[in-house]
């Protein structure tokens, strides 16, 4: 079993039709060691006959699925999430990508892979749920796939990525025992002819300079020396930090997709409120919002701080007087006491 895959990642299914497919998501899902079956909605019986008769010997993935009447409840608790589509998504700006190069970064958190409908897939604003997309490589013969063939492919991509890193953590363990077994294997006639040679060595060093140790020693105190290791520690932070800031697969302390459900809900009230957005268009609009914080992957506290914006603008429209023939406050907004 992936024990990674299995504690941090969920296979959603949105608006399932056909038993058939549950029932053999169900069972690819054991087969590639993953058990959290999320149900959106399903259109038909998931503990049916049929269902079941797919599963064989994975019928306990679909007793314990969760089923759910929306995507954003599907969603929570998830900081990653990745929606696969089966056409080219030429009306969303976002990039699409292939399974093997997007879906490892899912391993790293708790996350959701998205499926759609069988007839139709997810709709634009469920597409814009998800922080990337994913589409299948196909024949240009015949694009589409069958919804349990899609998760199979996705699956076995993450069932190969989680190998492939364990067999890389082995490796590396192994090498570290070499080296350590090179060092003790190291005869007591080497190891004394080593430390002749490193004492001849600073004899040679002591006579190229003047003066004894002592005083070679004085004339640079000890914290004028940089510590290597000092060094060492500033420099991989810097990277690390670097890193973080360039590749989304380094993990961050990202916001619970739920937690920025609630930002978009309490910024479309703001928006429509003050007038930026009309009710006809705030969808269209809501989803570029959508789309501009799935690129930014905040965090936590970065949410808390764009929440605490808005609640600090809700306060003054309703607290502090408006000039009388204009639409801009009169004068400058004191601070809201009461906001944290």
């Amino acid at each position: 079993m992936l024990e990674t895959a299995d504690a941090n990642i969920r296979i959603v299914l949105v608006e399932p039709a056909g038993p058939l497919n549950v029932g053999s998501v169900a069972r690819v899902m054991k087969n590639m060691g993953l058990h959290q079956l999320v149900l959106v909605n399903p259109q038909c019986d998931y503990l049916g006959e049929e269902a079941r008769l797919m599963a064989v010997r994975a019928a306990d993935i679909l007793e314990t699925a969760k089923v759910v009447e929306s995507l954003p409840a599907a969603l929570v608790g998830c900081v990653r999430a990745i929606a696969t589509t089966g056409d080219d998504c030429r009306s969303l700006p976002t990039q699409l990508e292939e399974p093997a190069e997007a879906l490892p970064w899912l391993l790293e958190a708790p996350s959701a892979l998205i499926f759609g409908r069988e007839d139709c897939g997810l709709t634009n604003a469920e597409l814009n749920r998800a922080q990337r997309l994913i589409r299948i490589p196909t024949s240009d013969a015949y694009t589409s796939l069958n919804l349990a063939q899609a998760v199979a492919i996705c699956c076995y991509e993450l069932y190969r990525e989680e190998g492939r890193r364990k067999k890389e953590e082995g490796s590396s363990a192994t090498s570290t025992v070499q080296d350590v077994t090179d060092v003790t294997d190291v005869s007591p006639m080497e190891v004394g002819r080593g430390k002749k040679e490193e004492g001849r060595g600073k004899r040679e060093e002591d006579a190229s300079f003047p003066g004894s140790a002592g005083e070679r020693i004085s004339r640079g105190s000890a914290s004028s020396i940089p510590d290597a290791t000092d060094n060492l520690s500033t420099c991989y932070q810097e990277q690390l930090a670097t890193s973080q800031t360039e590749n989304p697969s380094i993990p961050l302390a990202s916001a619970p997709l739920e937690n920025l459900e609630g930002y978009y809900q309490q910024l479309e009230t703001l928006l429509l409120k003050i007038g930026y957005l009309q009710q006809h268009t705030a969808a269209s609009r809501m989803e570029k919002f959508r789309r501009l914080y799935n690129r930014a992957y905040p965090t936590v506290d970065e949410v808390a701080m764009l929440r605490g914006v808005l609640r600090q603008t809700e306060w003054a429209i309703k607290s502090y007087p408006r000039e009388t023939n204009s639409d801009t406050l009169d004068g400058a907004l004191p601070e809201n006491p009461t906001d944290s």
